[in-house]
């Protein structure tokens, strides 16, 4: 994976950029304006972060893997310490289906429903391969998301989730949380 040069990174146009953040040549970014990059961040291959009116906020210490997509009009935010494994799809807008409006976005607003709704990814949650969250989610600090799942209700801290629709099946060690004040002991920001 062939990383961007820090200086083409700084001259994307994004609202903000902290140190230390790794972009794949082979992302794409639309509306940088409204993206905003904290420390330590990663952007794997073939990753799609399309920034809305509502934007995209990424903190400290976030992995995105390979193929994996943040799209929408409402607000995406990804928490410090949170990752997504590859082929994670993260909505914060999302066609009515129900067949009273048309749908994609080719056809005049009049003639759809579109919901718009914030997607909160809190501290250091895990959402894992080929999973999606949908418009209106909040996955709280310290969540797991087991692959392949559909997240379409908030999860709570410290608990895992699996299946379509996902499901809480368990819960989740705090220990990260020590872990993370070793690490920010050992480093300066």
């Amino acid at each position: 994976m062939t990383m961007l040069d820090c200086s083409v990174i700084e001259n994307m146009g994004f609202a903000s950029v902290g140190k230390n953040v790794c972009i794949s040549d082979r992302a794409v970014f639309y509306n940088c304006a409204n993206i905003s990059l904290g420390h330590n961040v990663r952007v794997d291959d073939f990753c799609v972060l399309s920034a809305g009116e509502g934007g995209i906020n990424i903190g400290n210490f976030v992995h995105i893997s390979a193929y994996s997509s943040l799209i929408g009009a409402a607000l995406i935010e990804l928490g410090d310490y949170s990752g997504l494994s590859s082929r994670v799809s993260i909505y914060s807008s999302n066609d009515d289906y129900s067949g009273r409006y048309m749908t994609n976005p080719t056809v005049p607003s009049t003639f759809t429903n579109v919901l718009h709704a914030p997607v909160i990814v809190c501290r250091h949650v895990i959402i894992g391969a080929g999973s999606i969250v949908l418009p209106g989610v909040t996955l709280h600090e310290g969540a797991g998301v087991g692959a392949l799942s559909v997240v379409k209700k908030d999860c709570e801290g410290f608990s895992m989730y699996f299946g379509s629709p996902a499901r809480r099946i368990g819960e989740r060690s705090k220990k990260l949380l020590e872990l993370e004040k070793t690490l920010l002991s050992s480093i300066e920001m």
